[in-house]
């Protein structure tokens, strides 16, 4: 799989504006190791024809996919029902149910169906699952993530500050 400079290698999608504060945090691991990236906003409900669109081209266009959405978080499922890609879901915490109904949509995936799931509103897990998927095929990605996880070891402490 080689990654050419004219493709995108992620799609971050959203369903709507309001997720936007949490899927930047992926916006800023992509930045940080280098990797390009286009932002949307594809509603699994709102917008289906543009989702549609989206993920049954989204080959000629990304390597990886993450999806943030909350409520009924159909859109990574939806897009992952689609598309051949790998689909990362970030469920978006809601006020009614802190994000439990966001994790569950994402989650609860059939059989045959994959989408890779992180934690309510881990946006930054997302990028970093979506470097480690690009590594494998990038040299240069591999060692923008080794460099990444290596600085973040080196700056684990042996004891606390006092």
């Amino acid at each position: 799989m080689k990654i050419t400079s004219n493709k995108k290698q992620v799609a971050i999608i959203m369903g709507s504006a309001s997720d936007y504060p949490i899927m930047r945090d992926a916006e800023k691991i992509l930045r940080l190791l280098k990797i390009n990236f286009d932002t949307k906003i594809v509603s699994a409900h709102r917008t289906p024809y543009r989702m549609f669109e989206f993920a049954k081209n989204a080959h000629k266009r990304y390597k990886v996919i993450i999806a943030g959405a909350g409520g009924s978080a159909h859109l990574a499922g939806m897009v992952s029902s689609l598309s051949r890609l790998p689909v990362i879901g970030v469920p978006i915490e809601t006020k009614s149910l802190k994000g439990l109904d966001s994790l569950l949509s994402v989650i609860q995936m059939p059989k045959g169906i994959v989408t890779a799931t992180v934690a309510i509103n881990n946006a930054n897990n997302a990028g970093l699952l979506a470097a480690q998927i690009l590594a494998l095929f990038d040299k240069k990605v591999e060692k923008k993530f080794t460099e990444f996880r290596n600085k973040q070891t080196k700056s684990v402490k042996i004891k606390p500050k006092k």
